[in-house]
């Protein structure tokens, strides 16, 4: 909405384009959308007349001059000034491609993508049965079959493949088995708490340092959260000098 558009005026007081789209900016997202929008809505003009009939009313009856609205007015002032310092003290901080690649070289071991690795399995309860599969499997029955026909995990529909994961994302008995298994190898039953598995190893990738390129828009906002959390601790220190504190906790 254009900014200076007329849209309405109640007592001389007029409703401009800024009034439409700071009560626009002020909705939960789900109205936001439904308000939204490049048309005009009348809707949201009528609330806004509605809104300033109600203004000038209270104005009439003085109820700007209230001690309970002046204190909550000046507690309003009070928050958003608070809020307006700390903008502008954080819009002061400067992160550089310096900055940027210094943290890099300096945290190259947080930069690592973590090994990973393709399995399917077949899960049972009971280790009888998955020590049966497992002779099945040595014999030359097809492992995907198997699984469709004996294991209880979901991943049955689709052979028992579980598709692709990284360390940390399964329990360790069960990851070890992938990780320390060889390629096209289908393990002996392996116990977890959710039973024994029987894991064909299809796929496993080394894990790699990130590239700079890779990385740099995240180590952006974290140098640039680093360098705020410093200068607001720099501030609050000279504040404390200036101004008295006391704490009555």
């Amino acid at each position: 909405m254009d900014k200076d558009k007329l849209l309405a005026e109640v007592n001389g007081k007029k409703i401009t384009g800024v009034d439409y789209n700071l009560f626009i900016d002020s909705l939960n997202p789900q109205l936001k959308q439904y308000f939204g929008g490049e048309e005009m809505n009348k809707d949201v003009v009528n609330e806004l007349v509605y809104q300033t009939l109600l203004y000038e009313d209270a104005i009439e009856k003085g109820m700007d001059k209230e001690d309970e609205f002046t204190q909550v007015v000046e507690k309003t002032r009070e928050s958003m000034l608070k809020t307006y310092a700390l903008g502008k003290l954080l819009a002061t901080v400067k992160v550089t491609d310096d900055d940027i690649k210094k943290f890099y070289e300096d945290n190259k071991e947080a930069f690592k993508e973590n090994e990973s690795a393709n399995a399917s399995h077949i899960l049972v309860e009971e280790e009888d049965k998955a020590k049966e599969i497992y002779e099945k499997i040595k014999n030359g029955e097809d492992f995907a079959a198997l699984a469709r026909e004996f294991s209880t995990c979901p991943s049955k529909e689709k052979g028992g493949d579980l598709g692709t994961f990284t360390k940390g994302q399964m329990v360790k008995e069960f990851e070890d088995a992938v990780f320390n298994g060889e390629v096209g190898t289908v393990t002996e039953p392996v116990k977890t708490q959710f039973g024994y598995h029987i894991i064909k190893v299809n796929e496993k990738n080394e894990g790699r340092d990130l590239d700079f390129d890779e990385v740099k828009d995240k180590i952006a906002e974290q140098v640039r959260r680093q360098k705020e959390q410093e200068l607001y601790s720099k501030k609050i220190s000279e504040l404390k000098d200036k101004y008295q504190v006391k704490m009555n906790i």
